[in-house]
C-alpha cells in the first residue's frame, strides 16, 4: 500500500520567495557517469516576502554534496543540513554568495529530468522542476537570474558544448586537453529554462535578418547522418521569426539561436532561452520518411517553441498554477501561425477536433481541473489539454471580444508592462481590459471554473413581424471539487441562412445601424438570454457557434435536412464540417442502438455531392467526409458501447465504400499526381482526400481498391501514401499485409522515427490478435522501455488509440497496461502517469468493464513506493 499520502500544493498557499537570486555562475565537468557541478549564487533577501527564520532553503534531488561555502568561507556541518529534498543553510545574511559543488550520475537518470544521457549525448530537461537535479537552487519560476556557464568535457566524446544565451567567445583547451567553453545569458530567466547539451553533433546552419537589421545565425544540431532532414524545420523557424515580427512586433533578442534534436525526450520540445531542445520527432523529416502530419507537426512545434521566447521566457509564470499564462497564449499563437501558412478553416477544424477528443473528456472525468488549477500533487500531471488547448481557447475568446486592432494593443501593453517578470493570468487579462476598454471580471471565471459549458438553444420565427427569437441557456456540469457553477462570459458567433444558403443581414431589435450579412458575435453573460433579430422575410436556418467561437457544447434541435443544408451551403467552413460530423454521429449512434439500421440515401447523397465538388478545398472535403472517431462517439453515450461503436463504424465505412464506389474511385484518381512531392496545402489536401477514398473502398472489400493500395505501397512515392496503404493492407489480415510489414521494416530499420510508425500501426490495428502482437513486440530488439517515443508508439498507441482492443471485455487490455505502468513507474514516472489516462474514465463503461478497470487501478495503488505522478492520477480516478 502507498504508505504516506503526498502533500498537496495549493494556489491559495502561494508565498513570495524569501530570497532572490540575481546572478548564477555554473561550472560543469561533464561526464556520463560522474558530472561535477559547481554553482555560485548571488543571493539577496526578497523585500516583498515575509521575513522567516533567517535560514536559506534550496531544492535538490539525487545530488551528492561535496563542498559548500558562504561568502568564501567553508561551512561546518553544524551550519547546514540536507533534509529530504532540500539543503538548509542556517542564518544567512541578507546579501551573500553561496558556492556548492555536487556530483551526479546522468546515465542513471532514466526519468529524463535534469541532466541525462540520450544516445551518445548529454542533455537537460528542467521544466517543471528538473533543475534541482543539477544543483541546489530556488527551483521555482518566480526566481529569475542571469547566468554565466562554463562547460568542460572530453572533446573526443563531446566536441559540441551548448548552453543558453550567447557564446562568450573564449573557447579553449585546459592543460589536461579537455575542451572549455563559456556561455552568457544576459536576460533574467527562471531555472526551468536552463539548458545544457554536449555531444558529437552536426550543425545545419542558416541566417535570419531581424526587422532592425541584425543578422542572427541559426543552427539546428543533430546526430551525424541526420543533416539532410532539417530543411523543413529551418524553413519553419525562419517563417515563425518573420511572422512574430509582423503579427506581434516581437524581434529576437540574442546573438544566436540554437536547436538540438534528441532521441530521448518526455515532451515534444522545450523552449530554453536561445537553446531549444527538441524531441527528434519534431525536427527530422524528409518526404520519404515523414508524413504530411509529421511536417505539419514540425511547423507548429518549431513555431510554438520559438514564440515562447516572449510568451514564456521574457515574461514567465509566477508559479506553476499559472502554467497556461505561457502555454495557452503560445498555443494560440502557433495555431494562428499555422492557419496563416495553410488553410485557416482546415486548421480550425483540426484544432477543435483535438480539443473535443482530448480536453472535453478531461473536463468530464475525474482529472477535471480549471485552466488555472487550484491544487496539485505533481505538477507534471498538469501539462494537460485543459492548460494548453483550452487555455488557447480562452485567449482566442479574448481576441474575438477585443477585435484585431485592440487585441494587438493589449498584447503590446502586456509585453511592455511585464517584460522580465514572472506574472499571473490575472495580469494578462488586466492588459486585455485596459487596452480593450472592456470589463472581463466575469470572463476570468473561465480560468478558475472547470468543466465544459453546455449551451441549449431554442428559436421561434414570427412571419407576421419578421422577427427571429433565439433563446440560449448556459449550464456547466459539476466537476470534482466544484459542484456549483456560475454563468460565464461566452462569445457566441452565429449567422442566419436563407433558403438559398446565403447569409442574411443581422440586426438586433432596437438597433438603428444598417445591418450587414455575415457573422455576428453575441455575448452571453446570464444563465438564460434571448436575442431578437428583425427584418427577416423568411424562416432562417441558424449557423451557431461559427468558427467554434467558444469551447462549449451547443445543442439545437437541427433536423437531418437542416444539417445537410448547412453541410452544403454554410459559408463557415468549420460549421460545414461540424454539420457533417453531427449527421454521421446521429447515424452511427442509431446503428449502435439498432444494428441493421439502413444507411439513408440522403446521407450517401450528401457524401456524393461533396466528393463531386472539384472546386472545393480537398483538405476541407477530406475533413467533412471523415467519420467521427470511435472514442468521440463513446463520449456521446451515457454508457460506452465499445463493441457496438466499432461494429457500426466499420459497417458504415463499408457501406460508403460499396454504394459510392464510382465517385470514390473517380475522386481517388483525381488526387493522384506524377508531379514531384511538395508540401503545399493543395498537395497535402489531395493526398488526404485520396487516401480517405481508398480507405473506404478497401473497407468494403473491393478487390480493385486492394490492388491500388498494394500498388501505392510498392511505389514508395512518399511516406504519407506509404503508411496509409500499409495500414489498409494490415487491416485486411492477409499474407499481403504481413509481407508489407516485413518489407517496411527491412527498408526503414535504421530510421527510429519511421520504426515508431511501424510499432504504432500494429498497435492500433483492429485485428483480433492485436494484443498478442503488441506483447510480442515488447521483446523486439528495437523496443526499449526507456525511450519515451517507443513507449508511446507501442503501449500508448494501443491503450489510447485502439478502443475496441484495449477495452476487450475480458480485461486483458487493462492487465497489459497495468503491467507496463508498474514496470515504467520506477524508470520514468512522467510517462507512466500519462499512459494511465485511458483508464481514468472507467465509470463510463458497462459494469463488467468498470470492475475490471477498477481492479487494476486498485492493484496499482497497492504498490509500495509509487511515484507521486502515478499516485495522483490513480487516487483521483478512484475518487
Amino acid at each position: 500500500m502507498y504508505r504516506t499520502t503526498p502533500p498537496v500544493i495549493r494556489l491559495s498557499d502561494y508565498q513570495p520567495p524569501e530570497f532572490l537570486i540575481d546572478h548564477v555562475q555554473l561550472r560543469f565537468e561533464l561526464d556520463a557517469q560522474q558530472t561535477l557541478v559547481e554553482a555560485e549564487l548571488s543571493l539577496r533577501r526578497n523585500p516583498a516576502a515575509t521575513r522567516g527564520d533567517g535560514d536559506l532553503r534550496l531544492d535538490g534531488e539525487q545530488l551528492e554534496l561535496e563542498a559548500i561555502r558562504l561568502n568564501e568561507r567553508a561551512l561546518t556541518p553544524a551550519e547546514y543540513q540536507i533534509e529530504d529534498a532540500h539543503l538548509r543553510v542556517r542564518r544567512v545574511p541578507d546579501r551573500c554568495r553561496l558556492w556548492t559543488r555536487v556530483r551526479l550520475n546522468p546515465s542513471a537518470n532514466t526519468a529524463l529530468e535534469g541532466l541525462y544521457v540520450s544516445g551518445d549525448m548529454l542533455c537537460t530537461q528542467c521544466e517543471a522542476e528538473g533543475f534541482r537535479r543539477i544543483t541546489y537552487f530556488l527551483d521555482r519560476p518566480d526566481v529569475m537570474a542571469t547566468y554565466r556557464v562554463t562547460l568542460i568535457a572530453d572533446p573526443a566524446r563531446y566536441p559540441v558544448l551548448l548552453s543558453n544565451g550567447n557564446p562568450a567567445g573564449d573557447e579553449g583547451r585546459l592543460d589536461d586537453g579537455r575542451l572549455c567553453v563559456h556561455w552568457d545569458d544576459p536576460f533574467p530567466k527562471p531555472s526551468y529554462l536552463f539548458a545544457v547539451v554536449a555531444g558529437d553533433l552536426r550543425a545545419v546552419e542558416d541566417r535570419f535578418e531581424t526587422a532592425s537589421g541584425r543578422p542572427i545565425p541559426l543552427r539546428i544540431y543533430v546526430e551525424p547522418g541526420n543533416e539532410d532532414k532539417c530543411e523543413h524545420a529551418m524553413r519553419s523557424l525562419i517563417a515563425a521569426m518573420r511572422w512574430d515580427e509582423q503579427r506581434y512586433g516581437r524581434e529576437y533578442d540574442l546573438e544566436v539561436f540554437n536547436i538540438v534534436a534528441v532521441s530521448h525526450f518526455n515532451m515534444g520540445a522545450m523552449e530554453n532561452k536561445g537553446l531549444n531542445v527538441f524531441n527528434a520527432k519534431y525536427i527530422l523529416a524528409r518526404p520519404e520518411s515523414a508524413t504530411d502530419t509529421d511536417f505539419a507537426g514540425i511547423e507548429g512545434v518549431v513555431a510554438h517553441e520559438y514564440f515562447h521566447n516572449w510568451t514564456g521566457n521574457r515574461i514567465t509564470c509566477r508559479d506553476w498554477f499559472q502554467l497556461s499564462l505561457k502555454e495557452g497564449f503560445t498555443v494560440y499563437r502557433d495555431q494562428e501561425f499555422s492557419a496563416d501558412q495553410g488553410s485557416r478553416g482546415v486548421k480550425r477544424i483540426e484544432d477543435v477536433r483535438l480539443l473535443r477528443a482530448r480536453q472535453f473528456p478531461e473536463d468530464s472525468g475525474p482529472m477535471a481541473h480549471p485552466v488555472r488549477p487550484d491544487s496539485y500533487i505533481e505538477i507534471n500531471n498538469f501539462y494537460t489539454a485543459t492548460v494548453y488547448e483550452k487555455g488557447a481557447e480562452l485567449v482566442r475568446m479574448q481576441a474575438h471580444l477585443l477585435g484585431p486592432e485592440r487585441f494587438r494593443q493589449a498584447t503590446d501593453l502586456y509585453f511592455e508592462r511585464f517584460d522580465g517578470q514572472a506574472v499571473t493570468t490575472d495580469d494578462f487579462v488586466a492588459c486585455m481590459e485596459t487596452a480593450g476598454g472592456i470589463d472581463l471580471t466575469q470572463f476570468k471565471r473561465w480560468y478558475s471554473q472547470a468543466g465544459t459549458p453546455q449551451l441549449d438553444c431554442a428559436d421561434r420565427f414570427d412571419p407576421a413581424t419578421g422577427t427571429y427569437r433565439l433563446e440560449v441557456r448556459q449550464h456547466t456540469p459539476a466537476t470534482p471539487g466544484q459542484t456549483e457553477k456560475q454563468p460565464l462570459h461566452i462569445p457566441l458567433a452565429l449567422g442566419l441562412l436563407d433558403a438559398e444558403g446565403r447569409d442574411l443581414p443581422l440586426q438586433l431589435q432596437g438597433e438603428t445601424t444598417p445591418p450587414a450579412p455575415g457573422t455576428r458575435l453575441l455575448e452571453l453573460r446570464e444563465s438564460v438570454e434571448t436575442f431578437v433579430f428583425t427584418g427577416l422575410a423568411e424562416q432562417p436556418v441558424p449557423s451557431l457557434l461559427r468558427g467554434f467561437s467558444a469551447p462549449v457544447q451547443i445543442h439545437y434541435p437541427y433536423t437531418d435536412a437542416q444539417l445537410s443544408f448547412l453541410m452544403a451551403h454554410d459559408s463557415d467552413g468549420f460549421n460545414r464540417w461540424d454539420a457533417a460530423q453531427t449527421l454521421a454521429q446521429r447515424l452511427l449512434l442509431a446503428m449502435v442502438e439498432a444494428p441493421g439500421t439502413p444507411v439513408p440515401a440522403p446521407f450517401l447523397d450528401a457524401f456524393a455531392r461533396a466528393l463531386a465538388d472539384e472546386a472545393a478545398d480537398p483538405a476541407l472535403i477530406a475533413e467533412v467526409l471523415t467519420l467521427p472517431a470511435e472514442s468521440y462517439l463513446g463520449d456521446q453515450m451515457s454508457v460506452v458501447d465499445v463493441d457496438g461503436i466499432h461494429r457500426a463504424r466499420q459497417t458504415l465505412a463499408a457501406a460508403i465504400g460499396s454504394r459510392l464506389r464510382a465517385p470514390l474511385l473517380a475522386a481517388y484518381e483525381r488526387t493522384r499526381s506524377a508531379d514531384a512531392f511538395d508540401l503545399s496545402h493543395a498537395s497535402m489536401g489531395r493526398r488526404a482526400l485520396g487516401n480517405l477514398c481508398l480507405g473506404y473502398l478497401v473497407r468494403a472489400g473491393d478487390g480493385e481498391a486492394l490492388a491500388l493500395a498494394q500498388r501505392q505501397f510498392d511505389a514508395q512515392q512518399n511516406m504519407t501514401d506509404v503508411i496509409a496503404a500499409l495500414r489498409m493492407l494490415v487491416e485486411t489480415a492477409t499474407e499481403a499485409g504481413e509481407q508489407a510489414l516485413t518489407a517496411f521494416y527491412q527498408r526503414w530499420s535504421s530510421e527510429p522515427l519511421v520504426i515508431d510508425k511501424w510499432f504504432a500501426l500494429q498497435a492500433q490495428s483492429h485485428r483480433v490478435d492485436t494484443l498478442a502482437r503488441v506483447e510480442r513486440l515488447l521483446a523486439h530488439p528495437d523496443f526499449s522501455l526507456t525511450n519515451p517515443n517507443r513507449v508511446r508508439a507501442l503501449i500508448g498507441a494501443f491503450a489510447g488509440g485502439n478502443p475496441v482492443r484495449f477495452h476487450a471485455a475480458d480485461g486483458t487490455g487493462y492487465r497489459f497496461l497495468t503491467d507496463r505502468i508498474l514496470e515504467l513507474d520506477p524508470l520514468n514516472p512522467q510517462i507512466a502517469s500519462r499512459l494511465l489516462y485511458p483508464m481514468t474514465r472507467w465509470r463510463r463503461y458497462d459494469p463488467g468493464r468498470q470492475q475490471l478497470q477498477r481492479d487494476q487501478l486498485e492493484r496499482i495503488l497497492e504498490v509500495e513506493g509509487l511515484s507521486n505522478d502515478v499516485y495522483e492520477v490513480v487516487s483521483k480516478s478512484l475518487g
